[in-house]
């Protein structure tokens, strides 16, 4: 049987005054900048000595390139796809020396990233129903937290569902982000049946008019059987309450696991229809490149990355403040 567990309602969190739209942006760009700040140093430091040092682009710089994108992990097709692009660009017309191949490499890896990116539309009928799905260690709980966090400061309406009912240290660490966030959530006992509080979780965010709901669901690997049909288990519950939920299905990654990432985001992508990544720890990782080959060799957006510990550290992805921030 599941229960309702209410926090922060008896002194909201205090919200930031509101900025002025510019102030945000600057503010956002500095933020992403700092995030990719270790594969700038790697990625960024090495593409200045390539346009320092180029004043005809020939096959020498190409290659040059080519080493210095497969080190940021960027992949080997991702990066074949880049170079072949750039080749067929100077065959077709020169390109005038380093920093015009900046400018073209600028341009193809936004269009990579900006290419899955669609619109979240909102539901005719709410809430809106987005499931955390991961392996564990990825922070796909804290994700959670932060996202209930992002969409409070977009003033929409939030639940959390704690459905993460195998490990108690889960539940109770959703409880600290509800806290912390200043929003309700809807529990179970460890052990409980998952879908049975989603049920709950469903059912009180259409009574509440509720605008997102977030599930947390149990870490769990490809091939782990079980725990996949519980997740399939749980579509279906999610469905027969508010048709086409889950909305959205967002795969929690770390992005320090760099290309065997990118493997397991390509299996919970056939198992588990995730339609978009929350790339988390960006900031501690030289690896950011993964995130160009998410969007072309998965064919997903990347959402949202996580920066830092803090319950603001999670950035709406943009692949323009991404692509100037590493490149400049």
């Amino acid at each position: 049987m599941s229960f309702i567990s209410l926090f922060g309602n008896k002194s909201e969190p205090e919200k930031p005054e509101p900025e002025e739209p510019e102030q945000k942006k600057s503010g956002f760009f500095s933020r992403m900048r700092e995030a990719v700040t270790r594969t700038r140093e790697s990625l960024g430091s090495k593409i200045e000595g390539i346009v320092a040092l180029t004043r005809t682009v020939d096959e020498s710089s190409l290659e040059d390139l080519e080493m210095a994108l497969l080190s940021s992990d960027i992949g080997v097709q991702t990066t074949t796809e880049i170079l072949d692009a750039l080749r067929d660009r100077a065959k077709r017309q020169a390109i005038e020396g380093g920093e015009e191949l900046r400018s073209l490499l600028k341009t193809q890896i936004r269009s990579i990233l900006e290419a899955p990116q669609k619109p979240v539309v909102d539901p005719a009928q709410p809430p809106r129903v987005i499931f955390l799905v991961g392996v564990n260690g990825t922070g796909k709980t804290t994700t959670s937290g932060k996202l209930a966090a992002w969409s409070r400061a977009q003033n929409r309406t939030v639940l959390l569902c704690a459905a993460d009912t195998f490990r108690a240290a889960a539940i109770e660490q959703l409880e600290v982000w509800a806290t912390r966030s200043g929003v309700e959530i809807i529990k179970t006992r460890q052990g409980g049946d998952p879908a049975a509080v989603l049920y709950d979780a469903v059912t009180a965010a259409k009574a509440r008019n509720i605008s997102d709901l977030y599930v947390d669901t149990a870490g769990r690997l490809h091939t782990k059987t079980g725990l996949m049909d519980e997740l399939e288990k749980m579509r279906r519950t999610a469905s027969r309450l508010i048709p086409e939920a889950p909305h959205e299905v967002l795969l929690v990654m770390d992005a320090t696991t760099g290309q065997n990432g990118l493997q397991q985001a390509r299996l919970f992508t056939q198992s588990a229809g995730v339609t978009g990544i929350v790339l988390t720890k960006l900031d501690g990782t030289a690896k950011g490149g993964i995130a160009v080959a998410i969007a072309r060799e998965l064919n997903l957006p990347v959402r949202f990355v996580g920066v830092g510990e803090k319950m603001t550290d999670l950035l709406e992805f943009s692949p323009e403040a991404f692509v100037d921030s590493l490149l400049g």
